[in-house]
């Protein structure tokens, strides 16, 4: 016996001798057994008689930091969920990474009702929809919740059994003899149970946590993305308008050069029929900027914004890229896999908590009182625990040995889905890059100076229609070219920093457990 065992021990034993001098009186039992009930709730019930049973071939972290989720009682109060917390240990996953948070996690404030944006702004950049998406996606709000419920069950689990107390008649029917006790009963946890149930829950909490800042980034990767696409439909309009300007010039040429008997009505029909082209694209330039529009003000949960002028550009974002370290980066960082991760460190601790479940509970009541027979006081004590015959839980330690091999095939699965991902966002940003740099430095410059000779030559009467015709649609097409593979090498920068993760509308993940281990813990049957 340890010596918390023992001073324990002193603590019943003191108030035994204590009760054994109270006189007949049933108003001084019962108070004495209510003295002895806070004794025992506060003291005795809070501690562990044996200490838990940790195996040499499965071992779980000690010093892990708990997450903060504060709660959100009202509507309109606020709850930062913090996932930026710092965790000393090691996850045992089958690279062995971290779980530390990364560097700049993003701290959201998590609301119950939207909250409004001003309309009357000339411009929003994508910082602006970043914020109103944090504030209003409802994902956010959602796993905000199970982060609530996952702390709830962690603090459930690892509360104390609540003593009972009673009162007990005997021979009250024979009058003279009856006998009349108050009493007092406690069920007293051994093994270490409520705090392995804590430290499970606790992991099912960070994984909750890690979970949460993984929606962050597939929001926020998804905002950029369609920024990125409404940018650049933004900016076909004004290519487009630029080009509009070009063709109604050129129609004009070519009615002066048939005034002059220079040209034909051949020329200024086509020069018509490509000014018609144009002013065609324009409009659906100015239809998919709406639509894209829509796509982001819903992501952003702001649907009844109005469309207004982006502040952005492409500019900076054609960068080489070393791929072998992206991929160590993406996956030492990603939240995702440290949520998997982490979730290899609850199987762990259950299979610990798991293994002392064996080890019997103690029930002990005192029951203290007179017998009027006899007109002298009595005391009364037993104790009791059941014999681990026929259940050692054998059943539930295999049963969390299985979860423990399902949940590192899991991470080994997101690993695999990551690099897959990584390797198709790779292909789309190689070749994007490919294409901006031809364009920025060959083709945009060939196209342009060839579109200034051919308007000068036409307009000498050397180049007929049909070849400046030509020329146009080249470079207006070459530009578009030009627009198109920016935005997608945009898109694809934006999937890397977001460590390969979309997805910010789709369902989310209720993985926040429940309070079972309580249940388990008290009833040892």
């Amino acid at each position: 016996m340890n010596t918390s065992n023992v001073k324990e021990a002193s603590v019943w034993l003191a108030t035994i001798a204590k009760l054994r001098q109270i006189d007949g009186s049933i108003i001084q039992v019962c108070m004495a057994c209510m003295l002895l009930a806070m004794l025992c709730n506060g003291c005795i019930s809070g501690r562990n008689l044996t200490k838990p049973n940790t195996s040499s071939d499965v071992k779980s972290s000690q010093n892990f930091a708990e997450p903060v989720a504060e709660n959100v009682n009202a509507p309109g109060d606020r709850a930062v969920v913090l996932a930026s917390y710092q965790v000393d240990d090691a996850v045992h996953s089958p690279n062995s990474v971290t779980t530390a948070a990364p560097p700049g996690s993003i701290e959201v404030p998590v609301t119950t009702e939207a909250v409004p944006f001003q309309t009357n702004i000339a411009s929003m950049s994508v910082s602006d929809f970043e914020a109103l998406a944090f504030a209003n996606n409802p994902s956010i709000q959602e796993l905000a919740a199970s982060t609530r419920k996952a702390a709830g069950f962690r603090t459930q689990v690892g509360l104390r059994a609540n003593p009972t107390i009673g009162y007990q008649g005997m021979q009250i029917a024979d009058k003279g003899t009856d006998q009349h006790a108050a009493f007092i009963e406690q069920q007293i946890i051994t093994g270490g149970k409520l705090g392995l149930n804590q430290r499970v829950l606790n992991e099912t909490l960070r994984a909750q946590l890690w979970e949460l800042e993984a929606q962050k980034y597939r929001i926020q990767t998804d905002i950029r993305v369609k920024f990125y696409e409404a940018l650049a439909a933004q900016d076909r309009i004004k290519l487009v308008t630029e080009f509009q300007e070009l063709a109604t010039k050129s129609l004009n040429i070519a009615e002066l050069r048939k005034k002059a008997m220079e040209g034909s009505q051949v020329e200024v029909l086509q020069a018509k029929v490509q000014l018609n082209g144009v002013e065609l694209v324009s409009q659906q330039a100015e239809i998919q900027f709406r639509s894209v529009w829509g796509e982001l003000v819903a992501m952003a949960g702001s649907p009844q914004l109005a469309p207004t002028n982006l502040q952005g550009s492409f500019e900076g974002l054609d960068q080489a890229m070393d791929w072998d370290s992206t991929w160590t980066n993406v996956l030492n960082g990603s939240p995702e896999y440290k949520a998997a991760a982490t979730r290899i460190q609850r199987a762990r601790a259950n299979i610990d908590r798991q293994k002392v479940q064996s080890i019997p509970n103690l029930t002990s009541q005192l029951a203290a009182g007179v017998d009027n027979g006899t007109n002298s006081g009595m005391i009364n004590y037993q104790i009791g625990a059941p014999i681990p015959v026929f259940n050692m839980n054998q059943g539930n330690i295999a049963a969390a040995q299985a979860e423990y091999c399902r949940a590192i095939a899991e991470a080994k699965r997101i690993e695999n889905s990551m690099q897959s991902r990584l390797a198709s966002v790779s292909r789309d940003f190689e070749s994007s890059l490919a294409a901006v740099n031809k364009y920025s430095n060959d083709i945009l410059p060939s196209v342009k100076q060839t579109l200034d000779m051919a308007e000068t030559a036409y307009k000498a009467g050397e180049f007929s229609f049909l070849e400046v015709f030509t020329v146009r649609r080249t470079y207006f097409e070459s530009n578009l070219q030009f627009l198109l593979a920016k935005t997608q090498l945009a898109q694809a920068d934006a999937k890397v920093k977001g460590f390969v993760l979309t997805g910010g509308l789709d369902a989310t993940l209720d993985l926040s457990g429940d309070d079972s281990l309580r249940g388990l813990t008290m009833s040892q049957q």
